[in-house]
């Protein structure tokens, strides 16, 4: 079975209304609850989802009962999660090499570790290190 690590902006695709890259990111929805797919997201996964989500209130992107309901929705899809305490060296060399933030590092840190890709809907992350790490664009998938 194939095994991805998604990004929090890969999750906002579930979560916010309009956004783009929605079919895409449906389909990997779609094969993970169909049991063809495994997602693995670094414990981070969860706090960043929760600012975009609380940055979209604030936007009046989405209401917080559609907020709520959609954080618990995505945490009820039971994704396996990895503490980033064994991932932040990895993150830390990383980020320093490539130019990136130690949150955006943890990610591509998981999906080596785990022997997997990461998907992002971040292009300028992805632009930035897929010559150098298993990273792909959401708009690519």
């Amino acid at each position: 079975m194939t095994t991805l690590v998604v990004d929090a902006s890969v999750a906002a695709k579930w979560c916010l209304p309009g956004e783009q890259l929605l079919p895409q990111a449906n389909t990997i929805l779609h094969d993970y609850v169909r049991g063809s797919l495994r997602l693995i997201v670094p414990d981070l996964f969860w706090a960043e989802l929760g600012n975009l989500l609380w940055k979209a209130i604030r936007q009046g992107r989405i209401s917080h009962p559609s907020a709520v309901s959609s954080l618990t929705l995505i945490r009820d899809l039971d994704f396996q999660t990895a503490p980033s305490e064994g991932l932040a060296t990895d993150a830390l060399q990383i980020a320093h090499a490539h130019g990136r933030t130690v949150y955006d590092s943890l990610y591509i840190s998981l999906a080596l570790s785990s022997k997997s890709q990461l998907i992002t809907a971040d292009e300028r992350l992805a632009n930035a290190v897929a010559a150098y790490f298993p990273v792909k664009w959401l708009g690519a998938v």
